[in-house]
């Protein structure tokens, strides 16, 4: 397949793997930011194929697994009530929140659709002026231009039985927090390629400069990935940090100005609670005047008296030890529920639920293994 097939070539993998069993003389840990190159790592076993020095550990992985379980909470509220058509991404449906899900809540007779963008919802609204239409709107930088672009759109047409319920996380600031914290293991960064296409990179130059950890902008397929590695051991085998563009098909330093210009309209940043994280400056985002009275939070207290939920970073007191996955600290295999208690079809955490999520890819790809 053109433009595929290049980037899982297994001849360029080899090369890459041997340049960097050339180049580390101790070892490093290195963090993928994103799930897609988890399941990308996991899937083709590009950390088996590197030194044993080098250690990959997965870090948030997808906005669905950091998704705060108040915000899920709410969600469940509003997709319970009569009057509302509640809307969401697929991977959102079987997230577990304090005590149920939202497909738990359609199969109980709520009116939850999956829908494949923030604008099938919008369309939804328009045809169903007599409903109140709820998105969940969840993403790291990458699906908020979407977001921004429909709320932008309600606005403008006046539709004004729609609603958003944001959860909305920006990147840059959960790298921070875990390059900040006592228990960071963290070297180096492969940073995500689709979310620097969007927001590009300059804002990573003073993450870089001031911890001393060099950056990587990666792609997802195994030649992306391993070159990204390589590129990020260069550097520290070398004394540099810096920020590098491996994927450079794709991004540009400044990224997409036209969707940036459409969310500094829209959206404002705010704080956020991560699950795994806690709560994060400066990490959010969130409506800005003049449309935040399409904000669901804001649109739905007066009906439930106790929202907004206070915002926590709890998850059910169980075996799972998703936290401590998305931050990095441990691993899929060293929870005791996984592939037992804890799978796909019955998941104790957003991990195993996501596609994208670390658990699940270790699930999909190395059961078998751990048996």
């Amino acid at each position: 397949m053109k433009y595929v097939d290049e980037y899982r070539n297994g001849l360029v993998v080899q090369e890459y793997v041997d340049a960097i069993a050339s180049l580390v003389t101790q070892p490093w840990t290195l963090m993928e930011i994103c799930g897609g190159q988890t399941h990308t790592i996991v899937k083709y076993g590009l950390d088996q194929l590197l030194p044993s020095d080098i250690t990959l550990i997965h870090g948030p992985g997808c906005p669905v697994c950091v998704t705060d379980m108040a915000i899920i909470d709410q969600a469940l509220v509003l997709a319970a009530q009569p009057e509302i058509i509640f809307c969401s991404y697929g991977d959102m449906l079987r997230v577990p929140g304090t005590s149920t899900d939202l497909l738990s809540v359609k199969a109980q007779g709520g009116d939850v659709r999956m829908v494949y963008s923030p604008l099938d919802a919008l369309a939804l609204a328009r045809r169903h002026l007599d409903r109140q239409v709820v998105f969940f709107a969840v993403g790291f930088e990458t699906t908020a231009p979407a977001t921004a672009m429909a709320v932008y759109q309600a606005h403008q047409h006046q539709v004004e039985n729609f609603s958003v319920l944001i959860a909305h996380v920006l990147v840059p600031p959960a790298m921070e927090a875990i390059l900040s914290s006592s228990d960071c293991q963290v070297q180096g960064f492969l940073a995500a390629g689709h979310v620097c296409t969007v927001k590009g990179y300059e804002a990573y130059h003073e993450i870089s400069e001031r911890y001393h950890t060099p950056i990587v902008v990666t792609g997802f397929e195994p030649v992306d990935i391993l070159q990204g590695v390589y590129l990020c051991l260069r550097q520290l085998e070398t004394g540099y940090a810096q920020v590098e563009n491996q994927y450079i098909r794709s991004v540009q330093s400044q990224g997409n100005l036209p969707a940036q210009q459409l969310m500094s309209e829209v959206f404002q940043v705010v704080p956020r609670v991560w699950r795994g994280l806690g709560s994060l400056a400066q990490s959010g985002l969130g409506l800005r005047e003049p449309y935040d009275y399409l904000d669901a939070q804001l649109r739905f207290i007066d009906f439930f008296p106790s929202f907004p939920f206070p915002l926590s970073s709890s998850h059910p007191q169980n075996a799972c030890i998703s936290g401590l996955i998305l931050q990095g600290l441990k691993k899929p295999y060293d929870c005791p529920a996984f592939g037992t208690k804890c799978c796909p079809e019955h998941p104790l955490g957003a991990p195993m639920v996501s596609s994208e999520g670390a658990c699940a890819a270790y699930y999909r790809y190395r059961l078998a293994t751990f048996r």
